[in-house]
């Protein structure tokens, strides 16, 4: 593992970011440079598109909401 210089203002993003999304500021950067690279990877898919795949890859099913009982 190395060290990574990004200024300030974006170490506060990530830092806020991290904060909402429950990550560690370090799982957050991670999460954002695997995003980034698959985006650069694969042009045509949207985010979404690409976080589907990554969470089916990894073996993740959604299963439709149930209708609440009465």
């Amino acid at each position: 593992m190395g060290i990574v210089n990004i200024d300030e203002e974006l170490h506060d993003q990530i830092r806020k970011a991290s904060a909402v999304s429950c990550r560690s500021i370090n799982a957050q950067a991670a999460f954002w440079i695997k995003i980034g690279m698959l985006c650069e990877m694969n042009p045509t898919q949207s985010f979404n598109e690409i976080v589907a795949g990554e969470l089916r890859a990894a073996g993740v099913t959604a299963h439709p909401p149930r209708a609440a009982a009465v």
